[in-house]
């Protein structure tokens, strides 16, 4: 097992951001309370700029390149919000970037990049933008990796730096997993600083590439058919298998339409607007009262918000939950 990131990195990385993203809020959800029966904190991460934690770990890196690294202009491959905060943080800092993204990803992805400045490049699918973006860096841009970088792993554990100091009692963080960037940051975090605290990973069927590793014994590609794009990784890295399996309790896969269920729920209950990569949280945390029993205290990392009325409205007839 590689080294994993530790909370001196997460300090260190959140002292270099703090200017540049939002202290988002974690607070007590009374409406999730009622709803699942136990006390539930959230952290809202979908009032972070461009709408997602995402701008977190894209800072981080961008002020580790050399100045060189910067003017060569920067690459990343993006479901669509990694590929949003990039294009927002580079355009801030007068770095050249390009987004390379799947024909699947919201259409809004795709439009706020181009206007933050971006040069935005499409693809069949995310295994053709995966293989468009190795090319990209060997013609000689500098990568921005989702979330195979340890740098931009320490960005996103300052979700979970700020969510131990807001909310020290929970007993169980539940946290959404594409890549796998997030809770690995979330997870070295929290560990490090709540004794005892459980972290649950959550995925989407057909946008499973964690889970599939787990049972694979290492990351394995899987072939994406969710209509999650923004937690549709082709594949885990080692580096993020390495801290999911260290820190990470289990991680739970759910339905589409669980998902969008979950959407509906967090706006009737929560009161906030997600996306279904923060709804699949909704659904997993029941299977995870089951199994730790009624005392919990859950937390909700709701990463992102950027799903389009029509878009919910279109799933939501699609599953018949309208």
């Amino acid at each position: 097992m590689g080294e994993l990131v530790g909370i001196d990195a997460i300090t260190a990385a959140a002292e270099c951001i703090a200017g540049f993203v939002l202290r988002t809020p974690t607070l007590p959800s009374p409406g999730l309370t009622a709803h699942l029966g136990v006390p539930v904190t959230v952290k809202l991460e979908l009032l972070q700029r461009t709408g997602s934690f995402k701008p977190r770990g894209a800072v981080a890196k961008l002020l580790s390149l050399s100045d060189a690294e910067r003017a060569a202009g920067v690459v990343a491959v993006s479901g669509g919000n990694h590929g949003v905060a990039l294009a927002d943080v580079a355009g801030s800092m007068g770095v050249a970037a390009t987004v390379v993204m799947p024909e699947s990803a919201p259409s809004r992805s795709i439009e706020t990049a181009r206007a933050a400045g971006a040069i935005v490049r499409l693809t069949p699918d995310m295994t053709g933008a995966f293989a468009l973006t190795e090319q990209l860096v060997l013609d000689g841009l500098t990568l921005v990796h989702p979330f195979d970088d340890p740098v931009v792993i320490a960005g996103q554990g300052t979700v979970g730096a700020e969510f131990a100091a807001d909310a020290p009692d929970v007993t169980d963080v539940l946290v959404s997993v594409g890549g796998g960037g997030l809770i690995s940051g979330v997870a070295a975090a929290l560990r490090a600083l709540v004794p005892g605290v459980r972290v649950w990973g959550v995925e989407t069927e057909g946008a499973d590439a964690m889970a599939a590793a787990r049972a694979a014994g290492g990351p394995v590609p899987v072939t994406l058919s969710s209509i999650v794009s923004t937690l549709s990784a082709p594949a885990v890295s080692q580096l993020t298998y390495d801290h999911v399996t260290a820190l990470v309790s289990d991680v739970l896969v759910v339905s589409d339409a669980d998902a969008v269920r979950g959407v509906l729920t967090l706006a009737e209950r929560a009161k906030v607007w997600t996306e279904p990569a923060a709804g699949c949280l909704v659904p997993a945390a029941q299977r995870v009262l089951e199994r730790v029993g009624p005392d919990a205290r859950l937390g909700f990392v709701l990463c992102g918000g950027n799903a389009t009325p029509s878009d919910v409205t279109a799933w939501a007839q699609r599953f018949d939950l309208l």
